[in-house]
């Protein structure tokens, strides 16, 4: 995330790091699935255990609400500063940690009270009702798709893209295609519950399972992240699942170190310090300075504008990947 949402050059971006303009599927449209599904392997890990301890459901409820409130919180105060920071026209309410909240709030109600079995008819029926909701709608057509006009009539200009002109919004983390986002969750929820129970080869046969369903249905539902549509969530599912299973091999199994593991126990703290020291610059006037001198105006006439803007992102991940470091060393862990 850190990496694709800071280039210097928004102009100048290599394609495997830029989302699909709609339909279709980049290295890019990966991430944010990968989040949810492991938030889901997370949950599961977690609360299974407490549960099989014995502890009731409603007693994790408070702290399940409680963190999923901060998560939305924090989400919601860092589109305050971006709104102050760009002087943004009008005010986004929903957004990517909004979407991991919601979707941490309901898939945890989940695994509290929900059976693997009915898990997974959840599952099924998030894919089949959403599909059912998107073809209902007539288009899946930017603008025209029934789950840009239904955030555009709840939510107006406070969507990531409005035109005052027609009336027309969209939200690539709104509120209808975070059913698809839950179906990546809950997915997840899945993967973890066979890991916590020594069934990590059901993930990796997983994998090729999903990829299949995922490619056969894209010819009729296109894999879109913009409406997180069904054969989305499937395609990225297996690949989810491929990775899992690759990992789990590698680091519980074959005993190799977890790189990277800096930035999961303070994943989210690494994506909204950065997003607070970008909106901090571009408020002090400094971004495009510093841009410029920095980066662009010794490479661009060496290398042209692609790789300075490449080299801009970079630098942001390594600030960030030495303050994740010195925080981990010091056992310094922030828990939202």
């Amino acid at each position: 995330m850190l990496l694709v949402n800071n280039p210097g050059d928004w102009g100048h971006v290599y394609a495997p790091l830029l989302h699909a303009d709609w339909h279709g599927f980049t290295p890019t449209d990966l991430i944010f699935p990968l989040f949810l599904f492991i938030v889901g392997v997370s949950l599961s890990l977690a609360l299974g255990r407490q549960l099989e301890k014995g502890v009731a459901a409603g007693v994790l409820l408070p702290a399940v609400l409680g963190r999923a409130a901060r998560i939305v919180g924090l989400g919601l105060f860092l589109h305050l500063c971006a709104w102050w920071a760009f002087d943004l026209e009008h005010y986004r309410v929903m957004g990517v940690l909004q979407r991991i909240g919601l979707c941490y709030l309901a898939a945890a109600v989940v695994a509290l009270w929900l059976p693997a079995r009915l898990q997974w008819v959840l599952l099924a029926t998030l894919l089949a009702g959403y599909a059912t909701l998107l073809a209902a709608g007539g288009s899946l057509e930017p603008f025209a798709n029934i789950a840009s006009r239904v955030d555009t009539r709840v939510l107006g200009e406070h969507l990531y893209r409005y035109d005052a002109g027609s009336g027309q919004g969209h939200d690539p983390e709104g509120i209808v295609s975070t059913l698809g986002a839950l179906a990546s969750t809950v997915l997840g929820l899945r993967a973890g519950d066979w890991l916590r129970r020594g069934r990590g080869l059901r993930v990796g046969w997983a994998a090729p399972v999903l990829l299949v369903l995922g490619a056969v249905w894209a010819p009729w539902l296109p894999w879109n992240k913009n409406l997180w549509t069904p054969s989305y969530v499937l395609w990225c599912g297996g690949l989810a699942c491929a990775l899992l299973a690759l990992c789990h091999w590698l680091v519980d199994l074959r005993g190799w170190p977890p790189l990277g593991r800096a930035f999961g126990v303070n994943a989210i703290a690494a994506y909204a310090g950065s997003a607070f020291m970008l909106y901090g610059l571009a408020a002090a006037g400094w971004l495009e300075p510093v841009y410029r001198h920095v980066f662009a105006g010794w490479m661009t006439p060496r290398f042209g504008p692609y790789l300075p803007s490449l080299a801009h992102a970079l630098a942001f991940v390594a600030v960030w990947w030495a303050v994740v470091r010195w925080l981990d060393a010091r056992r310094i862990h922030f828990k939202v």
